[in-house]
């Protein structure tokens, strides 16, 4: 095979690799944008959460302090 057509073949095999590497990229970009949607409904999901365990929190603590209360005055 002569210089100019291994040339070629070069060329072409490295225009794959690079269209490859596009579709590589894409992908990952498009990954990338889910997951950080993902993560940002996670992080709300669990601020809530721990809201809901402070509310529960202070709910419990203050029928504990009832509680003690009512035993007091027994």
């Amino acid at each position: 095979m002569t210089e100019q057509g291994t040339d070629k073949l070069d060329l072409v095999a490295l225009e794959a690799r690079v269209d490859d590497l596009i579709r590589t990229v894409e992908q990952l970009k498009t990954e990338n944008t889910a997951l950080r949607g993902h993560q940002s409904s996670l992080v709300t999901e669990r601020a809530a959460l721990i809201e809901k365990t402070e509310q529960a929190r202070s709910r419990i603590e203050a029928m504990i302090s009832r509680l003690r209360a009512m035993e007091t005055r027994s």
